[in-house]
């Protein structure tokens, strides 16, 4: 397999994203139907179709590529109309910006010392497909389109929605039969011509939803334009600080305001499958992004407050503190897998309050945390009472609904928890990794009641004594290799013994003490376990493992990072540099645009990672992978309400040399720098906060004690 081209996705697709609204098409800017190109607003792909023909010929590719998140350019040139000529003498420049439809400016440019008269086709169409259609080979029938004002309209046939396509200059004709606008153009010799072509849902007037133009061809967005200033990263392993840079437009890209409070936004999931609302992910997305934003964590946790359960409703799976699974919405939402609504989550509720806890201690104020009290004490007690129906003290889940997911963690598919011989699990299933976000955020809303003086901390706190006592006795496979916690209790409460990267999200949450730790550690470093391109799902000895299994053998990058965080933690920073440092290595063959998912082949010299073909790129968690590689890397442990920061950095650090400047902190910056030879340097910090700098030559520390990270 080799190599993709600069600025493409693994498979040569292109996406430009912004929000709700991408485009998806391949290397040659073409949108041909028949596949998952196409533009999308709110989950509804209002174009299949665009074309460009040069006298009856599509122009030939030299170079697509991103070159934003929500922009992209395409040359190309057409054959010289001499045909004694080898030289190309007329060349197609497409530039692409997506920002709430999508604008594509395409500009002719004639090197000839004569004029060239040409025939310029734009084929455009849309089958107004709901994006389950598109991601289960359903193709709803092409729309017929009608010339309006020189442009194509098009109308979905139940009347909800018009599609609109409106060029900059009025098509001279239109062919009905091949949906082709057409305009006959002469273009000067040493000249141009140009023509910008705007596509997206329509008022009543055609007046198109806002589109941004081309303003520039830098790499990314000017840093002003994005909802956070990046810190500056410098590594000795230039595709970090690479990953790093990528990440942090990519996340900008994904962020959604919510509609019911415009304030506030939340990190959609990913593009093009889950560009919505989701529980799990814009917790975990949230919480890796607070070196970016604090402010982030605090919106996408009123944006859950304001839709946590209330009720209990079979169908959805919706109950009372509940926080939810996913949300779709559109006209088609419906259509969809899944109830519109859909609760189905075993990890989302804890999470919360993991979040909440963490971007306290990142610095979110006083006066947007204690309004949020209540939505925790919800989640609590949910975790302790309906995710506990046959009362065994563990979070467990089964689907109520006939929509419902099978699997509720955050391996949700069909045969994400086996055993070791490759049977699915039966539910009730208890979660080995839910059982330590429990135990965690247990502990986590013990200290918020305590320091908001509201009562239940002591309660809290007894709970989770319990929950690690429980766990200890109840999760663990004896093995002749080494014991290691099991994935799950199955409904008949037998070990569900295969080994996977689960155990790597209890290290953080403090479940396990310091000989288990070491027993996750070791599993996890094993050959069967680390692909060299990050961690595997699944071990490569199980019966069912497939490096391209969506759950059972690929590596997802966020899930390594999540490890990489607790193994650091708990002071195995060796394995967790092996890991870091082999998923840093993938990111330049996705263009540092880590995808959702790829491939958990062994790595080897001259090899590539491969891409999972249907992964979504750009993806919120994925993204924020590097950005808390890079706070585990450095260490970073900040109590804002203490007036504390601990830093801890790993030990050995990861790469030789390592620094970030202007890393935002309880409004202030902090700088620092690793070196190998030299150690860790603060060079500024945040004021009133109290540095209290580990070095990495100290030994690690115990178990009992680890510095507390976001888990999972």
């Amino acid at each position: 397999m080799a190599k993709t081209a600069p600025g493409t996705g693994p498979l040569g697709e292109i996406t430009c994203v912004e929000g709700q609204t991408f485009c998806i098409s391949g290397i040659s800017g073409q949108i041909r139907p028949g596949g998952d190109e196409g533009l999308y607003i709110i989950d509804t792909r209002v174009l299949d179709t665009l074309v460009l023909h040069i006298d009856g010929q599509e122009p030939r590719v030299l170079l697509g590529r991103r070159v934003g998140s929500a922009t992209a350019r395409f040359t190309a040139y057409t054959m010289p109309a001499d045909e004694r000529r080898a030289d190309p003498c007329l060349f197609v420049d497409r530039r692409r910006v997506v920002s709430g439809s999508v604008s594509d400016e395409i500009v002719l440019a004639n090197h000839d010392m004569e004029a060239r008269t040409l025939t310029v086709e734009l084929e455009a169409g849309t089958d107004f497909a709901y994006i389950f259609d598109v991601k289960h080979g359903r193709t709803p029938p092409p729309v017929a389109g009608e010339l309006v004002d020189g442009g194509l309209a098009f109308t979905h046939p139940e009347g909800v929605m018009t599609a609109y396509v409106r060029p900059s200059v009025p098509a001279d004709e239109y062919d009905v039969g091949s949906r082709r606008l057409r305009w006959r153009v002469t273009v000067p010799a040493r000249g141009s011509w140009a023509l910008t072509v705007a596509v997206g849902l329509c008022e009543q007037d055609r007046t198109l939803w806002p589109t941004r133009t081309w303003t520039s061809t830098e790499p990314q967005a000017d840093v002003g334009d994005l909802p956070w200033r990046p810190p500056e990263v410098r590594c000795s392993d230039r595709r970090f600080s690479e990953l790093i840079e990528q990440s942090a437009y990519d996340l900008a890209s994904l962020r959604v305001t919510d509609p019911d409070a415009p304030d506030d936004a939340f990190l959609a999931a990913g593009s093009p499958w889950f560009l919505t609302l989701f529980g799990r992910d814009s917790l975990w997305a949230a919480l890796m992004t607070l070196p970016l934003s604090v402010g982030l964590s605090g919106q996408t946790l009123r944006v859950l407050a304001r839709r946590q359960g209330t009720r209990r409703d079979p169908e959805t799976e919706e109950a009372p503190g509940k926080i939810l699974h996913e949300v779709r919405h559109g006209g088609f939402a419906g259509r969809g897998d899944l109830p519109p609504l859909y609760f189905g989550s075993l990890d989302a509720t804890p999470l919360f309050v993991t979040l909440l806890s963490e971007a306290w201690r990142w610095g979110l104020s006083a006066e947007q945390v204690e309004p949020l009290l209540p939505a925790v004490e919800r989640a609590l007690a949910w975790m302790r009472d309906d995710a506990d129906p046959d009362g065994d003290g563990f979070l467990e889940y089964i689907r109520s609904g006939p929509r419902g997911l099978a699997n509720q963690g955050w391996k949700d598919s069909e045969d994400g928890v086996q055993f070791a011989d490759g049977r699915l699990a039966e539910p009730p299933i208890a979660l080995c990794e839910v059982q330590g976000y429990a135990y965690d955020a247990a502990l986590r809303g013990a200290e918020l009641l305590a320091a908001f003086d509201r009562s239940g901390a002591g309660e809290w706190e007894e709970w989770a004594a319990g929950m690690a006592k429980r766990f200890r006795s109840a999760f663990w496979v004896d093995h002749p290799d080494g014991a290691y916690p099991a994935v799950a209790l199955d409904g008949r409460k037998q070990l569900v013994d295969s080994v996977t990267s689960n155990m790597g999200h209890l290290l953080a949450t403090g479940i396990l003490d310091e000989e288990e730790c070491g027993l996750v550690a070791r599993r996890l470093s094993a050959p069967d376990m680390d692909s060299g391109w990050g961690l595997r799902t699944l071990s490569s000895a199980s019966p069912r493992f497939n490096p391209l299994s969506y759950h059972g053998g690929s590596v997802w990058p966020h899930d390594t990072a999540i490890a990489v965080a607790g193994l650091a933690a708990t002071g195995h920073a060796g394995v967790a540099a092996k890991l870091m440092q082999g998923l840093t290595a993938a990111g330049p063959f996705f263009n540092n645009r880590l995808p959702e998912l790829l491939g958990g082949e062994q790595r080897a010299p001259g090899g590539f990672p491969l891409p999972y073909p249907a992964a979504c790129r750009p993806q919120a968690w994925a993204a924020g992978a590097a950005l808390l590689m890079l706070r585990t890397a450095l260490g970073i442990h900040p109590h804002v309400p203490e007036g504390r920061l601990l830093l801890r950095p790993m030990s050995p650090p990861p790469y030789d040399q390592l620094r970030v400047e202007g890393l935002p902190l309880a409004g202030g910056r902090l700088t620092m720098s690793l070196d190998r030879a030299g150690g860790p340097i603060v060079e500024e910090s945040p004021p009133g906060l109290e540095v209290d700098l580990v070095s990495p030559r100290d030994p690690p520390p115990a178990s009992g004690d680890p510095p507390r990270l976001p888990p999972r």
